[in-house]
């Protein structure tokens, strides 16, 4: 079972035979802990030591392995250059009518070159940090110019709406998890994928419709079935958010290389993004687009 953020579906956070964590076994006495992650201890996993043999056969600790420091460092510098290209756009390629084509035409561009990025580093071996911050900077100038348009032609309220509805969905997602009031296991995950499977099958089928027939196609981001579907899609984002945490949780638990702390930063970013864009739509259509 694969994560459901592509690019944590790597050697990093899981493998073919299991969701990272998830299968993996309590510690016996007397002996090493075993499970399906690839940094859990055992004669296969490189990065590992046994703390339960004897000190002088035990294998030098590493000290090259990733931390919630790392991770959070490298989260603010993917999510600092999408704020920073996000507000060049705004003010650089305005929407009035003379040139919202063009901004429009951009827009577009961007988010095909930042789906790109996304793609070759979601393939790769190993973090490749000039491409995770190159998606960021090419996601920022959509999300920039998607925002202005929102802010000049349906409420100038709702771009703050929607970085206060993503950052609480954020930590409250983060609290529920620590606390354990979510739990992410199989069950889980095969619910979140079912779900998020069958929500992109519909967006797809409504975006054939509309290219078809014109307007909003069957409904689905507009009007009562619009309010409905952008609440499953926030639903959805928070999910996803259980499902990365989980995957940072045992990157540091396990003694992931530090190096897939980009990876960490680079699923959360993908993650936010997805619920902030959900939440602009859902208030673009309360207030009456």
């Amino acid at each position: 079972m694969r994560s459901s953020n592509p690019v944590f579906s790597r050697r990093g956070f899981s493998r073919d035979n299991g969701y990272a964590g998830f299968n993996a076994q309590q510690p016996q006495a007397g002996g090493p802990a075993v499970g399906t992650s690839p940094y859990t201890q055992g004669a296969g996993n490189p990065y590992a030591t046994n703390p339960y043999a004897p000190a002088d056969t035990q294998a030098p600790a590493r000290g090259n392995v990733m931390t919630i420091d790392d991770v959070v460092a490298r989260t603010a510098m993917t999510l600092g250059t999408v704020f920073v290209t996000a507000a060049l756009a705004w003010f650089l390629l305005p929407v009035d009518e003379a040139n919202i084509g063009k901004s429009y035409g951009i827009a577009i561009g961007a988010a095909l070159v930042a789906f790109v990025f996304a793609m070759i580093q979601a393939f790769k071996r190993k973090a490749s940090p000039a491409l995770i911050l190159l998606y960021a900077a090419f996601e920022g100038v959509f999300l920039g110019v998607i925002s202005s348009a929102v802010s000049t032609y349906v409420s100038a309220g709702a771009v703050p709406q929607a970085v206060l509805g993503t950052m609480s969905v954020f930590a409250g997602v983060l609290i529920a998890y620590k606390r354990r009031w979510i739990r992410v296991n199989r069950r889980f995950y095969g619910f979140v994928m079912a779900a998020a499977v069958g929500f992109l099958l519909l967006m797809v089928v409504n975006l054939l419709f509309s290219a078809i027939g014109g307007g909003d196609g069957l409904g689905f981001r507009s009007g009562g079935l619009g309010i409905l579907f952008g609440v499953i899609g926030v639903i959805l984002g928070a999910c996803f958010l259980a499902l990365d945490f989980k995957q940072v949780e045992d990157g540091i638990t396990y003694g992931a290389p530090r190096e897939e702390s980009w990876l960490a930063a680079f699923g959360l970013t993908m993650t936010l993004v997805w619920i902030y864009l959900e939440f602009l739509r859902l208030i673009s259509i309360l207030q009456g687009d």
